[in-house]
């Protein structure tokens, strides 16, 4: 809240201080008393997704609701393609036209390939025109679901990198068309300098598109990269390597003794890890497993989307990383999809806090809105019947993205020595807290380069 003036040299904040003068070969930016913050960090987003999203027609809320609407935009989405060329489709809920196979799928899109992704990201939906060109009759992989015959429904569970590799290379979301220029870009208006890229089992293909955007400029934020074990260090001196990423899903869940395994060897590798843990049987299973394998500082729980009040405590020395937009995105379908005993644990945060956890969030993009600026302001404005009680102040709901890469709990500053990954926004302190706008940013800057200067 003071009032300075800020030299950045060699990518470092160098002084602070009333009165400092340009010197022969600076420039100089009149910040008009706005406020200078860390830049903003998303501790928990899907780069690749999030491009080839951009590249997708959306097929969920809020901007399909009906059976109608979905067929209407498929239809139209199609018409505007080249014979032949696949149709992505992203953001699907059963609310819209309940659940999708091949078969509806086939009735809504019979002349091209479609592949529609569920919105909690775990599930592709594809026609039988994909079905055929992807060979998934001869695929004998876990996650494609058959019916009761044995013949592929067109549901695929967690088989992103499988698919992908098998696209052809011009469609959205295949190997070598990320698109990243464009969520760079759009992120630097919102004043984000950093991403933690949480694709689950990423490959060293992908950490190395990646790696390699951030060196060409393609991608101006720093960037930490959950990877599996044994994932070679990126050299590139802005793109680090973070925890191993664990995926949990109900369906398949590991022993406790498979899970405990996986953690004691990312902690021998020095790599804490990152659970996926959405449900209350995952975050059990989640607990147990570090209390065997042994808590090793920089461990995340990624979502907590159902925290029961009596484990809080038993939280000690463990992250989470949460998504406080998702209560104001999906709450209509909470109430109606989430068990009764679950609503009151669903998406904590405040309880989080007063508990003593460390908490930092993510957008989770492009499974969730992608603007930090909408995250915060969703954490302190809940809906009435979603625990309004888990709500929080202002400045504490932007400092859930001023922390750390590798301990996104503890806050990075403006001083001397620090990195000038900053963004200062066009209003003081004090107006900036009263609205969380996402048109704040005046100026956003990554290593003391611009990445992002508002126009006039």
């Amino acid at each position: 809240m003071t009032r300075t003036d800020v030299r950045i040299a060699g990518g470092l904040v160098t002084d602070l201080g009333q009165g400092l003068r340009r010197v022969p070969g600076e420039d100089e930016l009149d910040a008009a008393g706005g406020a200078l913050l860390p830049g903003l960090h998303d501790h928990h987003v899907h780069l690749l997704a999030l491009a080839a999203a951009r590249d997708s027609v959306a097929a969920g809320p809020p901007d399909v609701r009906t059976a109608a609407g979905l067929a209407a935009r498929l239809a139209a989405a199609g018409a505007a393609l080249p014979a032949g060329a696949w149709l992505r489709c992203t953001g699907y809920h059963e609310s819209v036209a309940g659940p999708l196979d091949r078969h509806a799928l086939d009735r809504l899109v019979p002349d091209r390939p479609v592949r529609v992704q569920h919105r909690t990201g775990a599930l592709w939906m594809v026609n039988s025109a994909a079905v055929r060109l992807l060979g998934l009759d001869g695929c004998e992989l876990a996650g494609v679901e058959r019916d009761a015959g044995g013949e592929p429904t067109g549901r695929l569970w967690r088989m992103d990198d499988w698919l992908a590799s098998r696209l052809p290379a011009q469609a959205p979301g295949a190997p070598g068309a990320p698109g990243l220029g464009p969520v760079s870009a759009a992120a630097a208006g919102l004043g984000v300098t950093g991403f933690t890229d949480a694709t689950p089992n990423a490959s060293r293909r992908a950490i190395e598109t990646l790696t390699g955007a951030v060196a060409d400029g393609t991608l101006t934020q720093r960037l930490h990269c959950m990877a599996p074990v044994g994932t070679p260090p990126p050299g590139q001196p802005t793109v680090t390597l973070g925890p191993v990423k664990v995926m949990l899903d109900d369906t398949a869940l590991p022993s406790l003794d498979e899970f405990t395994r996986d953690v004691r060897a990312a902690h021998a590798a020095g790599r804490p890890v990152a659970v996926h843990c959405v449900t209350r049987v995952q975050f059990a299973l989640t607990l147990g497993a570090l209390d065997a394998a042994g808590r090793m500082a920089g461990d995340r729980i990624e979502h907590g989307a159902v925290l029961p009040a009596d484990s809080l405590r038993d939280l000690d020395g463990i992250i989470v990383v949460t998504q406080p937009h998702f209560v104001t995105e999906r709450g209509a379908q909470y109430v109606t999809d989430v068990p009764a005993e679950d609503l009151p644990d669903l998406w904590r945060l405040r309880s989080l806090l007063d508990a003593g956890v460390a908490v930092a969030a993510g957008s989770d993009a492009p499974f969730g809105g992608a603007d930090p600026w909408h995250v915060m302001r969703s954490a302190t404005r809940r809906p009435a019947d979603l625990g309004p009680a888990e709500e929080i102040s202002a400045e504490r709901a932007l400092r859930l993205f001023l922390g750390q890469p590798g301990a996104p709990a503890v806050p990075r500053s403006v001083g001397p020595g620090q990195p000038a990954d900053l963004v200062l926004l066009r209003v003081p302190p004090g107006e900036a807290l009263r609205s969380l706008a996402s048109d704040l940013v005046a100026a956003t800057f990554v290593g003391g380069a611009p990445v992002y200067v508002r126009n006039p």
